[in-house]
């Protein structure tokens, strides 16, 4: 492995050495600074430093009165960002059915809070549109596991075999209904209306149009005195690492003007709609919305 000695440097010197080295990407490599140092800039900057540039921090190593922090390249090929366009992307067999957001401390903070802010233990139905494995409503179950039997769940997504999972994952809870459907073709179901509508980096899909199918969905899907959780990914997958900043098509590095536009329309059409909006987050961005009304 290699090892940049970065003793008694600045963190702009740091940054200046760890983009020489990954210049000719290692497969590895380690920074070594003193006990201090490290406790000076704190562990989050090594974090923050692997996740910008496609490394997985590993557990640091003591060298008496230093400290080795090492660092493993993601391999960028592992991710379902990639994969086909197929509604299977998403399935059981894909990359993206391996990962685990409720795993992730700063997805499942501020989708709790999100919950919370949005009185899911108060709701009678609740729709989630891009359920997949059901990760969001077994949180709603582990949070709130009395109101949890109370309500009337339905999860919709594109994927079959996500869906057939998803219902042998809550098949003793038959107050959850879970169906394989194109979103675009939601109408057919005759779901009728729900008090809280849910949907988690799903309506930004290629093949929706988020502004129209958002206001559809309020104007039709969302009872009076109703609320609303979506969740804008701000981050891409890789590797099994939720690795901070979305791309854009023609764009080398993060770019956040679309995820910006997007969370501006919902919460501007929300509040002429008179719903109270906060947005919160960092690699998911959470616009929650409750009726003021």
């Amino acid at each position: 492995m290699l090892i940049v000695d970065c003793r008694g440097c600045s963190l702009l010197e740091i940054i200046g050495k760890v983009e020489r080295v990954i210049a000719e990407p290692p497969k590895s490599f380690a920074l070594l600074l003193s006990r201090d140092e490290v406790e000076s800039f704190g562990y989050g900057t090594f974090v923050d430093i692997a996740s910008t540039y496609l490394f997985r921090f590993l557990t640091p190593e003591l060298k008496r009165d230093n400290v080795l922090l090492r660092f493993e390249a993601l391999n960028s090929e592992n991710s379902f960002h990639s994969s086909s366009q197929s509604s299977e992307k998403y399935g059981v067999e894909s990359d993206f059915f391996l990962i685990e957001k409720d795993r992730k401390f700063s997805f499942l903070y501020y989708y709790k809070e999100a919950l919370k802010h949005a009185k899911v233990s108060e709701r009678k139905r609740v729709l989630n549109l891009g359920i997949n494995r059901g990760d969001e409503f077994e949180t709603i179950q582990s949070l709130y596991p009395e109101a949890f039997e109370a309500i009337e769940f339905v999860g919709v997504d594109f994927s079959k075999s996500a869906i057939e999972y998803a219902k042998e994952r809550f098949t003793d809870c038959s107050n959850c209904t879970f169906i394989s459907e194109d979103i675009n073709r939601l109408d057919s179901l005759n779901l009728g209306s729900f008090d809280l509508l849910i949907s988690i980096g799903t309506l930004q899909s290629s093949t929706l149009n988020l502004k129209t199918t958002f206001m559809h969905l309020v104007q039709n899907y969302l009872a009076k005195g109703g609320a609303v959780i979506l969740g804008f990914p701000n981050c891409r997958w890789i590797d099994g690492e939720m690795v901070y900043g979305a791309r854009v098509p023609n764009y080398n590095y993060s770019e956040l003007g679309t995820v910006i536009k997007d969370i501006y329309f919902c919460k501007k059409y929300l509040q002429q709609k008179r719903f109270r909006v906060t947005v919160t987050g960092k690699e998911y961005l959470f616009l929650t919305a409750t009726s003021i009304v």
